[in-house]
């Protein structure tokens, strides 16, 4: 029974080690470099020579004996022989952790579409067999955003067919996991060919409208609000998607025999008439932020009433969604007009501080509170001058002759 018990013993122990060993083969065998011929050759080269260590060899030195003698040589010629088989192997192995550091190891890369083919076949002028090219990398990877934002830009741009590449963006936009932005990114685009192509402004900004309800309160919703604010710009609708125009006035033929410039010089704005304009597009968008923020510079400015400019900044601060980039932006601007204006070295410091105390870890925050240690020669650069009262010379002094003090005329 006992004799039993150390024969279910030894199977256990040469059946777990027969099983470790075809584990660590069969790593070896998947990690390796070689061929796998080469490699199982080489294993059954290596225990063949083994065999012949341990059965031939191993008895006669054992033994003692003349043979004995000649046994050492024939050793040294099988370590020879494992030597010149797994040498390259060993190397290998032990420069491997200095090689993963620069070519990654044996680490497989994920795997990612390829449109290179597709790109220049665009650029060959082939876009229906680019479209296929594209078709076929997206059957891989069909939530892939650059394929399919790449088949939409070769329908639209390429193809002028609009109504395609507004298919592929909604089945875009239709599909789970892609972030806001690419989703804004896309029907951005949608806007931008829906006026180029089809001159189809109430279109796009439902497309942008669609944007601002599905991310309420984001940046992406703000951003399409400022378009939105825009469209009613013939010159904004003519340029989007277009090279934008430079209009250029017809020269003065001439110009150096006039005598009075003054009618080249352009006609100034009323300022009045231009704020009034601003609000109005404000109570149209309150949303057009750029339009705010110049009216607060218009009424600092010209009307002197900071405290309507810090209104309009505050509430362009205030706007949800609004980027930490834009609000110090603000609030520079703020700082600006306050020591411009009204020389309120307080006024402005708090400004800066808020920077701060909002954005502590941005770069916003440091340019703060560089420009806090600086405020002072801010301020000395906006003061007034006190002009200097010249006093009363004598008229045409250099004509007269140079007399010595005591001769008289």
């Amino acid at each position: 029974m006992e004799r039993l018990g150390d024969i279910i013993r030894g199977t256990v122990l040469l059946l777990a080690s027969l099983l470790l060993v075809g584990v660590i083969l069969w790593r070896w065998l998947k990690g390796s470099k070689d061929e796998p011929g080469v490699l199982i050759f080489k294993w059954i080269l290596s225990g063949l020579v083994l065999l012949l260590l341990a059965f031939g060899i191993v008895p006669i030195v054992v033994g003692g004996g003349y043979a004995g003698a000649f046994s050492m040589p024939f050793v040294a010629a099988c370590g020879v022989i494992l030597a010149v088989i797994w040498t390259p192997n060993i190397a290998a192995f032990l420069a491997r952790p200095f090689g993963n550091l620069i070519d990654g190891g044996n680490v497989e890369p994920d795997p990612e579409p390829l449109y290179s083919v597709a790109i220049a076949r665009r650029k060959q002028g082939k876009f229906l067999e680019s479209i296929a090219e594209i078709r076929r990398q997206l059957a891989l990877f069909p939530n892939d955003v650059t394929g399919q934002m790449l088949l939409a830009e070769i329908q639209a741009d390429d193809l002028h067919d609009l109504q395609a590449a507004q298919l592929t963006i909604e089945r875009f936009c239709a599909q789970e996991g892609h972030a806001p932005k690419n989703i804004a990114y896309a029907l951005n685009a949608l806007a931008d060919w829906q006026i180029k192509l089809a001159q189809d402004v109430p279109s796009a900004r439902e497309t942008l409208q669609r944007l601002v309800a599905m991310f309420p309160g984001s940046e992406e919703a703000l951003l399409a609000e400022q378009r939105i604010a825009h469209m009613d710009d013939p010159a904004y609708i003519l340029a989007r998607g277009n090279r934008p125009a430079i209009e250029l006035r017809a020269g003065v033929d001439n110009v150096g025999l006039l005598r009075d410039l003054s009618s080249l010089a352009r006609p100034e704005e009323n300022p009045a008439e231009t704020a009034a304009k601003y609000v109005a597009q404000l109570e149209r968008y309150p949303a057009d932020l750029e339009t705010r923020e110049k009216l607060a510079v218009l009424y600092a400015e010209h009307y002197q009433r900071l405290d309507l400019a810090a209104d309009q900044l505050e509430q362009i601060i205030q706007t949800p969604g609004q980027p930490a980039k834009q609000v110090a932006h603000c609030l520079n601007l703020l700082a600006d007009l306050q020591i411009k204006c009204a020389r309120d070295y307080e006024g402005a410091k708090r400004s800066l501080e808020r920077i701060i105390e909002l954005f502590p870890k941005f770069a916003s925050a440091e340019n703060a509170r560089q420009r806090i240690a600086h405020l002072g020669l801010e301020m000395k650069a906006h003061e007034k001058k006190d002009a200097i009262k010249m006093g009363q010379y004598e008229q045409n002094i250099g004509l007269k002759q140079y007399r010595s003090p005591g001769i008289r005329e």
